[in-house]
């Protein structure tokens, strides 16, 4: 009997993991085409340097004060749920692509149009992994870790053939390839729903159209009262070791950004090119898998905040090394640091959130995460560029470092004293 019972329970976890993993899977598919190549399909389009920074930067300030409003609103017992929000933000996208297709060169609508979909696809992504931790806690077995990382594992293999595809045939490939990966997403997510609980009665005590947020139930039956901080003084009042942690997110993310935007640079003065440039971020993006997939051991173990400081470390000694880089070995040796970096912030972050927030705040605090990652893409894309060109590549990779170093050591303050986490 407890071996049917076991082999049952991993058929389920098999289940419940590929199905949120294709979630991610589609997800970073479409986001390799719209934010690795959101330069190229720009160009393509008459859009100069300048416009295309123009656009990034206001679709990345909009995502950042977007993403902390929405999550606000679904953390609020109501009709719009996780899983609900995403799928309205795929069809959005899709509906997007599809305009894109047919804009007739018109670049104030191409801009309008991109700039909302390279929005709302970076808003979404806080609200999977809210998805996946509100579903573990309804009993649905997820792998977080494997799942998340087979998601980056389809943005290496997108970006290793998705540059060859558009030489050859134009940048439209990128739109049809996004339409393609959104119609898939939008079933998968149609089709994702929680198990539902049975009455006593043995009906079901619950449709999809009812609120899936239903407060929870003490034993004696009584409704637990939990209220949103909604409000971002209240939350900072109410989480302020995870707030000052978010500075130190932004200083890590301000270095990540300035080699990721940069990187063609970089490795031109090494005296590579985009044959290069197309290795690294594969390199980069298939070495977060592995990591992915097994941190949810290492953090049975190790405390996702000692994990946090440890990755903040590692963003550092990532710049440090490319800092001295004199060759394309020395460069590959810190693109290699990924494996310590993004590929170990990401899930330990996400069960940071998990393990020490309030379930109504949960949502929010992933849209945080993802605001000051954001926002450290955005004060870079506004600083390492002026810094390149009036000083060069040293100066601006030494201004990394140092902005880098100063997010260890707050990223170290705000996390060696935590009270106990609400959930193991």
């Amino acid at each position: 009997m407890t071996n049917e019972k076991s082999v049952s329970q991993k058929g389920n976890t098999v289940t419940w993991t590929v199905r949120y993993a294709l979630i991610n899977i589609t997800y970073f598919a479409a986001f390799c085409t719209v934010h690795a190549y959101a330069a190229v399909f720009l160009l393509a389009n008459g859009f100069s340097n300048t416009q295309v920074g123009i656009l990034l930067a206001v679709a990345n300030i909009i995502s950042a004060v977007f993403q902390p409003f929405i999550a606000g609103v679904i953390d609020k017992p109501g009709a719009l749920t996780n899983r609900r929000f995403i799928l309205v933000s795929v069809l959005i996208i899709l509906a997007g692509s599809v305009v894109l297709l047919f804009s007739a060169k018109s670049k104030v609508l191409i801009f309008i149009i991109y700039a909302l979909i390279y929005m709302i696809q970076f808003s979404y992504q806080p609200v999977m992994t809210a998805l996946c931790f509100e579903y573990q806690k309804a009993g649905c077995p997820i792998y977080y870790g494997l799942a998340r990382g087979l998601g980056s594992a389809s943005f290496a293999f997108m970006s290793a053939f998705i540059g060859g595809i558009v030489e050859r045939h134009g940048v439209s490939v990128l739109l049809f390839v996004n339409i393609i990966t959104m119609l898939l997403s939008a079933l998968i997510i149609f089709t994702f729903k929680k198990p539902v609980p049975k009455t006593d009665s043995g009906l079901d005590s619950e449709t999809d159209a009812v609120d899936e947020k239903s407060p929870a139930k003490s034993d004696d039956g009584a409704v637990e009262k939990s209220a949103a901080h909604n409000n971002i003084g209240d939350f900072a009042r109410t989480y302020p070791a995870f707030m000052l942690f978010l500075v130190g997110t932004i200083c890590f993310y301000f270095a990540h950004n300035m080699i990721n935007d940069f990187m063609i640079q970089i490795i031109r003065s090494l005296g590579g090119g985009e044959k290069e440039l197309g290795y690294s971020n594969f390199l980069q993006a298939i070495l977060e898998l592995p990591v992915m997939a097994l941190i949810g051991f290492v953090l049975k173990k190790i405390s996702s905040r000692k994990m946090l400081v440890f990755s903040g470390a590692a963003f550092f000694v990532k710049i440090l090394i490319l800092l001295f880089a004199g060759n394309m070995a020395v460069f590959y040796c810190s693109q290699s640091m990924q494996l310590f970096a993004y590929a170990v912030f990401i899930p330990a972050a996400a069960y940071y959130v998990s393990q020490n927030m309030e379930e109504l705040d949960q949502v929010k605090g992933q849209a945080y995460i993802t605001s000051a990652i954001t926002l450290g893409g955005v004060f870079s894309n506004l600083i390492s560029g002026v810094i390149l060109d009036h000083f060069g590549i040293m100066p601006m990779l030494l201004t990394g470092t140092v902005v880098c170093g100063v997010g260890v050591l707050i990223a170290f303050f705000a996390m060696r004293n935590r009270r106990k986490p609400l959930s193991d």
